[in-house]
């Protein structure tokens, strides 16, 4: 499970943007976004700083959370 702390989502179009930059590195990734928390929660094989990057692409401000 990787964890993000994401800012700068304010709508759904924002989350199904964050949704699709890691899907879209990661396939088969399961994503959870949170607009409200800013927390991004994904079931990927990709490392948490691959997760922030392809989201950081997308235009977002993106770091794994802390644990």
């Amino acid at each position: 499970m990787v964890t993000l702390e994401v800012s700068g989502m304010v709508c759904e179009g924002c989350e199904k943007s964050v949704r699709q930059a890691i899907t879209g590195k990661d396939p088969g990734a399961v994503v959870t976004v949170s607009r409200e928390t800013g927390r991004v929660e994904a079931e990927t094989r990709l490392s948490a700083e691959e997760a922030a990057s392809a989201v950081a692409a997308a235009g977002f401000e993106a770091r794994p959370a802390a644990s």
